[in-house]
């Protein structure tokens, strides 16, 4: 993992970013997921992000099976949008705010973002703008599973 720290210790936003994308470049990618019997019992924290609004009984469920998928590849799936609404009201503008925001905590503690679907939603978009500043690896599945180039 590369340090966000230069050799002195001071933060040096700059070359982390820059050998981030480096690293996660399609020629120089040095870290990619593998299934859990090459990785030992190393997972990577990988979030998942879809959309909740809508049909949340559907949603939820696809939620369940988008983190499903990332398991069987390897990772430790991270869904804000599942845990939150058990204990918060997605209704109440303010605890939906709250949710997002302790949302976006948790995204800095992943490897990447996977987003699944057609369909951006305004919650969506905010994680994945995040993921991009963070210099956070994005990916984009279908809801059938298949990577989507970006």
């Amino acid at each position: 993992m590369i340090s966000r720290r230069n050799c002195e210790g001071y933060a040096d936003p700059t070359a982390y970013l820059a050998l981030t994308a480096v690293m996660n470049s399609a020629e120089g990618r040095l870290w990619t997921m593998r299934p859990q019997r090459m990785l030992g019992n190393y997972r990577p924290m990988v979030y998942i992000c879809s959309p909740l609004a809508g049909d949340m009984t559907v949603n939820k469920q696809k939620a369940r099976d988008f983190c499903r998928f990332a398991l069987e590849r390897g990772a430790i799936p991270i869904a804000p949008h599942l845990l939150f609404p058990q204990f918060m009201d997605d209704q109440d503008e303010d605890e939906r705010a709250l949710a997002l925001q302790m949302g976006l905590v948790l995204l800095d503690k992943c490897r990447e973002l996977w987003y699944f679907g057609a369909t951006i939603s305004p919650g969506m978009k905010a994680e994945i703008r995040k993921a991009m500043y963070r210099g956070i690896i994005v990916r984009h599945f279908t809801d059938s599973g298949q990577e989507v180039a970006i």
